[in-house]
């Protein structure tokens, strides 16, 4: 198998032979990962529970687990899950790269539809499975309204869809999904949708596919599925939670196919997450801060405030003279967007001469940051 390298490995080649000017401060905005504190009630549980370490944890996840994310989705979409509905997940990154191995295993010639540009595990799993792949790309005005022929889907086995999206910040409205609903159900395909930013939006609640799925009358969600993670939610990737959700049909046999994977959760961890899920106040607290960030964004820079994610996803030029040039000459750390991309059929990379900015640091370093881009870009001109 010949999979890519991932997008930080190849910024690390491109930088790796410039000396960034030391009179700078550092700044990396680069990855995803919240720099903010586990909120102490989630880490006092976790300590609580650290007994728990001497006991294997079951597959299928504990009730109070299963019982605090069907909550959230009641609490946050409106949407009653029943128990088979739903697995908990060691985070999401794992599925993403698992499920489509499970789902696509008896297909001699699978085909997997994603977004493009697209967080690169997807493409991992296509890998994987030796599946043919679509892209789904972005338009010319950067928004999600893919131009594909509806033949092509009907040759899906799997389309994976990213809303809110990285690295984009695109979203799509509860009708837009239920559309793509209605096409997963006409082509007989499996669709999923990576919500992974769901809870980082900046005025509006962003819609689930679950939503959707009862909004065009989809009830049992039929090749329905969604995934979501306390990550970003909850300022704790190191907690690995996440789940999957929908149909229960194909979540009864991935869950036979999970108990020989070795992907159980340590029961400390699910004690402490089933915390973090069942509080929204937190979540809440983030969000302030990351809209405080894009408010920066947009007096510094002149850009627009997203509808969800904490990205920035900014023109250029080119990208990788621009990011060699900001790093040697600020300290600063962005990540090309054409890295987070693939061409298509017609030769074009969607991400090329784009830069994706994490605003994930506090507003003051947030904004120290920023300058230096701004600064940069002058230079640029």
């Amino acid at each position: 198998m010949n999979f890519e390298p991932y997008p930080f490995e190849k910024l690390t080649n491109l930088l790796e032979n410039i000396q960034p000017d030391k009179n700078h401060t550092p700044a990396v905005l680069t990855i995803g990962e919240p720099q903010f504190e586990t909120p102490d009630f989630i880490q006092k549980a976790l300590c609580n529970n650290a007994s728990l370490l001497k006991k294997y944890p079951k597959t299928t996840g504990e009730t109070v687990l299963r019982e605090a994310q069907r909550n959230f989705i009641s609490r946050r979409f409106g949407v009653s899950l029943k128990d088979e509905e739903i697995i908990p997940t060691f985070g999401t990154r794992e599925v993403l790269f698992n499920f489509p191995q499970f789902l696509l295993f008896d297909i001699e010639k699978s085909v997997i539809a994603y977004t493009n540009p697209f967080y690169q595990i997807y493409e991992g799993a296509a890998t994987a499975t030796r599946s043919k792949v679509i892209h789904l790309n972005l338009d010319e005005k950067n928004n999600f309204k893919p131009d594909i022929n509806e033949s092509e889907l009907g040759n899906c086995d799997l389309v994976i869809l990213n809303f809110p999206n990285n690295p984009t910040t695109a979203t799509l409205s509860l009708e837009e999904l239920g559309e793509w609903v209605k096409l997963a159900l006409k082509y007989d395909f499996v669709l999923l949708n990576d919500e992974c930013y769901s809870e980082i939006y900046t005025d509006k609640p962003i819609p689930s596919l679950l939503e959707a799925s009862l909004h065009v009358n989809n009830d049992s969600f039929k090749n329905i599925l969604v995934i979501n993670s306390i990550s970003k939610r909850s300022s704790a990737p190191g907690l690995r939670s996440g789940f999957i959700a929908g149909d229960a049909t194909i979540l009864r046999e991935y869950m036979k196919y999970r108990t020989y994977i070795g992907c159980a959760i340590p029961l400390p961890l699910q004690y402490a997450a089933a915390e973090a899920w069942n509080d929204e106040e937190h979540v809440a607290k983030s969000r302030a801060v990351y809209k405080e960030n894009f408010e920066i964004a947009q007096a510094i820079l002149g850009t627009q405030i997203p509808d969800a994610t904490f990205y920035l996803w900014i023109k250029v030029g080119n990208a990788l003279a621009f990011t060699q040039k900001l790093y040697k000459n600020y300290n600063v750390k962005v990540l090309p967007g054409e890295f987070l991309a693939r061409e298509d059929a017609k030769g074009e990379n969607p991400g090329k001469g784009f830069i994706r900015i994490a605003l994930v640091e506090s507003p003051q370093k947030t904004k120290d940051a920023l300058l230096k881009i701004k600064e940069c870009l002058h230079e640029q001109r």
